[in-house]
């Protein structure tokens, strides 16, 4: 497989070997590597899966990952069962189409998404995706921040995604059902946040599903409350979503004029609905008091593409986490790039190979 990369053709490696303990060491390690794995049709050699988790091994929502590139790529898989700790993974040609995958769990829809589509936007066609499992769950990017905060910035690098929302899927049950459509690319610009500007639009989106109203609305008002402070007259919305399960959910999307972010928090048994809008509210403060001009979650998001795309790419995030950290490791195991971090500030850059 070749790219292009400063107007040189350059051939990448034949077979890269992963150790899953690296780093920060969980499932995100495994997608990154396995998108790069499907996109640039490498063989992968993968072991101490999750190395570094309580339960380390391969659970159902990184066995779908597995399962759907290993479709889409006609790949052949050793190791794709439930607590396995090796992978090999050796993917052929990118197969655009229609594809249907279920999780069979609450496992996130939006981390099985992710690790497909920068591999679908490398396709000849577009392809249609639906997924079922789990859309507002912990330790994942819920739906609405895929949809808001995510896509659109992938827009502006030249990747078009748009998802919709059938049903909405919460832990234990799951259930949850979202279609993308996802328009292949002929390549990739470089993205600039460097200058967060000021704010222009903050939106708070409170939701229930098969739970009182009055919840969604305490934690609307709650929410209010606390930015008052700030001054900034936040729109809301509420949302009673349909779902198979009992859930509920704040999410805060901050648009400035040259940054963005989100921040949420899901509501459990024995947790107030003042507590989740204290939640996602105070993730949100830190951010607004903080020089990043992204949040966190989506310099984690952007990485890959910014290695990616054709230029150099800059973005500051408010903090740099050792889960960053260890998927700009991945990537540079894959592609010949180096990133530039500086601790202090946030702040990364990296000259990416324009792949195409």
């Amino acid at each position: 497989m070749f790219y292009l990369y400063k107007d040189r053709i350059v051939q990448i490696n034949k077979k890269i070997q992963i150790d899953g303990r690296h780093g920060e060491g969980g499932g995100q390690l495994l997608r990154t590597a396995l998108t790069l794995s499907s996109l640039c049709q490498v063989p992968l050699y993968m072991n101490h899966i999750r190395g570094n988790r309580k339960k380390p091994g391969l659970r159902s929502q990184h066995l779908l990952a597995i399962t759907s590139l290993a479709t889409i790529t006609k790949a052949e898989v050793q190791g794709a069962t439930i607590d396995s700790h090796e992978l090999i993974f050796e993917p052929g040609e990118i197969h655009e189409g229609n594809y249907s995958f279920h999780i069979g769990t609450a496992g996130s829809t939006s981390l099985v998404l992710q690790a497909m589509i920068p591999v679908l936007l490398a396709g000849k066609m577009p392809s249609q995706i639906q997924i079922t499992g789990g859309t507002h769950v912990p330790w994942s990017p819920s739906f609405h921040y895929i949809k808001t905060v995510f896509l659109p910035v992938l827009k502006t690098m030249g990747g078009n995604v748009t998802i919709e929302i059938d049903k909405w899927g919460w832990y234990p049950k799951g259930g949850g059902s979202i279609r993308a459509v996802i328009k292949n690319t002929q390549g990739l610009k470089a993205i600039h946040f460097s200058n967060r500007g000021k704010l222009r639009y903050l939106h708070i989106l409170s939701a229930v599903s098969n739970l009182p109203l009055s919840i969604a609305e305490r934690q609307r008002d709650q929410s209010i409350k606390r930015l008052e402070h700030l001054r900034l007259k936040p729109t809301t919305s509420i949302a009673n979503a349909p779902s198979y399960g009992q859930g509920t959910v704040l999410f805060l999307h901050a648009q400035f004029e040259g940054g963005v972010g989100g921040f949420s928090s899901l509501g459990k048994k024995g947790k107030s609905a003042e507590e989740v809008a204290d939640d996602a509210c105070n993730e949100f403060i830190k951010f607004f008091d903080s020089n990043g001009v992204i949040d966190i979650h989506l310099a984690d998001q952007l990485v890959l593409y910014m290695a990616l795309a054709r230029g150099r790419s800059t973005l500051i995030t408010e903090r740099i986490t050792e889960h960053l950290l260890t998927n700009i490791w991945v990537i540079e195991q894959f592609l010949p790039v180096t990133f530039d971090i500086e601790r202090e500030t946030g702040k990364i850059e990296v000259d990416g190979i324009g792949f195409r």
